[in-house]
């Protein structure tokens, strides 16, 4: 069975560090002239906009694809969802050697810190229609020092995908199809030069509003989107764990959550959210909610557990270092409603479950209101 081609795409670091931007340049060297490899580079995932071309493009693949970012997996991974970039979940074993290693040599957190963090378990809703069969591996580049050890995880990936392809050899090969470059009317520009002495920079700046076709396979080229993009804030939400209970909806008062005809939640405005606040993330009860670019593993889209417990310290995940949550989010909530103007509201919106365990209050002239309304059938 002749092997079918798989698209690697880079997601470049959304600063200019060194460091990355030559892992960055290593990587996409060592596969140009792989014919088995399709290779292209766009901008940092999360602040791709709907009608960049780097998002069209992905949107373009229809076949196995592996991501290389510096984002947590699964972050990534819904990002990629968000824009209807869909596939099965491909788990990658990039740094997890060490990681078992550093989990093996710290102690258990405490059975109070799991309390303040754990969510009880309930099946997510799920991302939204038929999931094509196909599989997504979204790689974190900060789990590796040295570009060979991405090439290494790499060919592994393009080894399970190949296998799994042969055992579903009689489908119909809507997933198992090699991707093919589709034309997007746009000024994409076809990177890649080679100097004299054999050297290849994959990021070089072609001629300005230069036009080139797609490469042939094993070509020392590499397809590179990257038309500038602004750098973004907004919430990311893990469908898998969230239950559609609306608590995010509830508690934001900017406008960035709505639902869809059938009742789902959904990040509506993404660019009306706060920068800087997480704080619907942290009244979330399932952890679904993600903010890749903050400062905390937990809040940024690290791996959780079975359990529902994440492997970082769980005594200070969501609830900073006072360990309270809830009283962090409505803080970091009245920050920006402040900084926009508008008064505080502390407690007193958008967390009534989250207060079910309070005496009643008495009932104000708004209470009374939408009691009339609920009587009415409204």
């Amino acid at each position: 069975m002749a092997r079918n081609r798989l698209t690697i795409v880079i997601s470049q670091s959304p600063g200019k560090h060194p460091a990355k931007r030559s892992l960055e340049e290593a990587i996409v060297a060592a596969l140009l002239g792989r014919p088995e490899y399709e290779v292209a580079v766009v901008p940092n995932l999360y602040d791709l906009e709907p009608d960049h071309s780097g998002l069209l493009f992905l949107q373009a693949v229809r076949g196995d694809l592996v991501v290389l970012s510096w984002l947590y997996p699964r972050a990534a991974f819904w990002i990629l969802d968000r824009h209807g970039i869909q596939g099965h979940f491909g788990k990658t074993q990039l740094g997890k050697a060490e990681e078992e290693a550093s989990e093996e040599a710290e102690p258990s957190p405490s059975r109070e810190a799991q309390d303040q963090t754990e969510a009880p378990e309930q099946a997510g809703i799920g991302p939204k229609g038929e999931i094509p069969s196909r599989w997504i591996y979204p790689v974190d580049l900060r789990e590796a020092e040295r570009a060979e050890e991405v090439l290494a995880e790499i060919e592994r990936i393009a080894e399970e995908c190949q296998q799994r392809q042969a055992k579903d050899a009689t489908k119909d090969a809507v997933g198992a199809a090699p991707p093919v470059w589709v034309s997007l009317g746009l000024a994409l520009q076809w990177n890649g030069t080679a100097t004299p002495n054999g050297t290849v920079h994959p990021f070089s700046e072609p001629p300005a509003n230069s036009v080139h076709p797609p490469p042939e396979a094993g070509s020392m080229t590499a397809a590179t989107f990257l038309e500038p993009t602004p750098r973004r804030w907004y919430p990311v939400i893990d469908y898998s764990r969230c239950t559609n209970c609306l608590e995010c909806l509830d508690f934001c008062l900017f406008g960035v959550y709505g639902v869809d005809a059938l009742e789902r939640i959904l990040v509506e405005n993404p660019d009306q959210c706060k920068k800087g606040c997480p704080a619907c993330s942290r009244v979330c009860p399932q952890q679904a909610i993600m903010f890749p670019e903050y400062k905390s593993p937990a809040i940024a889209g690290a791996e959780i557990g079975a359990t529902g417990s994440v492997k970082i310290d769980l005594s200070k995940l969501f609830g900073g270092e006072s360990g309270d949550a809830l009283s962090l989010a409505v803080a970091e909530r009245d920050r920006e409603l402040i900084n926009a103007g508008r008064q505080a509201v502390g407690m007193s919106v958008g967390i009534p479950k989250r207060q079910s365990h309070k005496t009643e209050q008495p009932k104000d002239e708004l209470d009374k209101l939408v009691d009339d309304l609920d009587n009415l059938g409204l």
